[in-house]
């Protein structure tokens, strides 16, 4: 069946579509789901479909999960979001003197790792991360080519990883 022919089984079963969708927990959002699942095969490419009805049911069914799993996950998100913004009572946004300095002592380290790269790689890293300059227009800065300032921050990135994974093992 091509999709002219599913779209045919889908317009003459669009109420049963539709009942399924309320049925199954879509609700309100049952005919957005029928519009979303018209455009996707409208947009599908052409073929055989050999038991047409049932691959509509199984790809609403399909868009209905999906839409109630990003549903799920942005509720989780704004909660951890929330969560997280929150300060309790009688707490402060401040870190503590502990943790400022270890960032600190954290911050001169990576400093000296990066700098321990030369003098050119470390530049360049601090261009392109700090500055946010682009590899090209960083490359005509120091007069050097593109695959060179690539290097230099490969070298750099795998530093400053492998400089955080200690950090984090302590």
């Amino acid at each position: 069946m091509s999709n002219t022919g599913l779209e045919a089984v889908f317009l003459s079963n669009r109420e049963r579509l539709l009942g399924f969708l309320r049925a199954h927990g879509a609700g309100d959002a049952a005919e957005d789901l029928l519009q979303e699942l018209w455009l996707k095969i409208a947009a599908a490419p052409s073929g055989p479909v050999a038991q047409p009805l049932s691959y509509l049911f199984r790809a609403a069914n399909n868009l209905m999960l999906d839409r109630y799993r990003s549903q799920q996950q942005a509720t989780r998100r704004d909660h951890d979001w929330t969560e997280a913004a929150t300060t309790l009572p009688g707490t402060s946004d401040e870190p503590s003197t502990e943790r400022r300095l270890i960032a600190r002592e954290q911050l001169t380290i990576m400093q000296r790792t990066i700098d321990a790269l030369g003098q050119r790689a470390a530049a360049i890293f601090r261009r392109h991360r700090i500055d946010g300059i682009g590899q090209r227009d960083i490359a005509k800065e120091f007069g050097v080519s593109i695959s060179t300032v690539e290097s230099d921050l490969r070298r750099a990135y795998r530093t400053v990883i492998e400089t955080r994974s200690r950090f984090d093992e302590e």
